[in-house]
C-alpha cells in the first residue's frame, strides 16, 4: 500500500457510496475493509479528473453525462490478478478425465468466464491445441474491456510466463526483439482460436451456445450468495448435460446451490 492511498482514504460514508454502486453494477461486495484498496484503485483517476473528494467524483460518475467515466471507474476497481497454469490440478483433470472423452470427433467448448489479461484462456488453449488438435472452440470473456484488449494482444513480460511448460513454451510463444525485448507473445495462430468478448456476470447472458466446460475460477468469492446463486444458475443453463465448473480452490458451492455435484476440489459437475 502505497503512503499516497493512506493518506486519501475515503470515508465510511465514500465508501458506503461506491460499495452500493459496484454492487449495484458488477454484482461484487466490498466489504468496509477494503477501504484502502478502493483508494489504491481510485485516487489517482479522482485527481486526474481534478477532483477532491470521493463524493465528489461518485456524483460524476453516477451523473448520465459521466457514463464513460463509471466505465473508466468500473475498470479500475476490477481485480485482475492471474498468471499461466494456475491451479495445475485443474489442467491435470483435463488431460486426465475430459479430453478422453472427446477424442471420438465430437466438438470440445469451453468458456473461460472471468478471462482477465489472457493468462487463463492461453494456458487453456495451449492444452486443447495439444491434446484435442483442432477440434474445440475457446470462448472468453470478462467485464472489463480494457483487460479484455490486452489479453487480445497476448503479450507478457517474461517474468510473468514462469509456469508455461517448456515444450508449450517453444510452441505457442515467441521472443520478442528490439523494442519487445524482455517479452513474449503468443503466437497467431493460437491467438486466433481464442474468441474474447465483454461480459458481465451479474446480468443475463447473450445467445453464446452450450459448453462442455466453464472457467469460473476466483470470481465467486467477491460476490454475496444470492448473486453466487444467480450467476450459478446463469451458468448451469449453458453447460451440457453433465457439463463441468471450475471455480477457485478457494471458493466453494457449498449451502450455495444443488445445481452443481463436486467430483474434485473446486471441481464441479452439472447436475441434471
Amino acid at each position: 500500500m502505497t503512503v499516497e492511498s493512506i493518506n486519501h482514504l475515503p470515508s465510511d460514508k465514500e465508501f458506503y457510496l461506491f460499495q452500493q454502486l459496484i454492487l449495484d453494477k458488477l454484482g461484487i461486495f466490498l466489504p468496509l475493509q477494503k477501504k484502502a484498496l478502493l483508494s489504491n484503485r481510485l485516487w489517482k483517476r479522482l485527481r486526474e479528473c481534478d477532483l477532491n473528494s470521493y463524493q465528489d467524483y461518485y456524483r460524476l460518475i453516477v451523473d448520465k453525462k459521466g457514463e464513460a467515466e463509471l466505465h473508466v471507474a468500473l475498470e479500475l476497481v476490477t481485480t485482475n490478478e492471474t498468471y499461466f497454469f494456475r491451479e495445475q490440478k485443474h489442467f491435470d483433470y483435463m488431460e486426465q478425465s475430459i479430453f478422453p472423452m472427446f477424442r471420438n470427433g465430437s466438438k470440445l467448448r469451453v468458456w473461460s468466464a472471468a478471462a482477465s489479461t489472457g493468462e487463463e484462456p492461453y494456458s487453456i488453449a495451449m492444452m486443447l491445441a495439444d491434446k484435442c488438435q483442432s477440434n474445440w472452440e475457446l470462448e472468453c470473456s470478462d467485464v472489463n474491456n480494457t483487460v479484455i484488449e490486452q489479453a487480445r494482444r497476448g503479450v507478457y513480460p517474461e517474468s510473468r510466463i514462469r509456469n508455461i511448460p517448456q515444450h508449450y513454451l517453444h510452441r505457442f510463444c515467441r521472443k520478442g526483439i528490439g523494442p519487445q525485448d524482455g517479452f513474449v507473445r503468443v503466437t497467431q495462430d493460437l491467438r486466433d482460436r481464442v474468441n474474447f468478448f465483454t461480459l458481465n456476470l451479474h446480468y443475463d447472458f447473450p445467445d453464446i451456445g452450450k459448453f462442455d466446460l466453464v472457467f469460473l475460477r476466483n470470481v465467486l468469492i467477491y460476490f454475496e450468495n444470492d448473486t453466487k446463486e444467480k450467476v450459478l444458475e446463469r451458468i448451469a443453463k449453458v453447460l451440457n448435460p453433465n457439463g463441468v465448473l471450475f471455480v477457485g480452490h478457494s471458493e466453494s458451492l457449498h449451502g450455495v446451490t444443488q445445481r452443481f455435484a463436486p467430483i474434485k476440489p473446486a471441481i464441479y459437475r452439472l447436475v441434471n
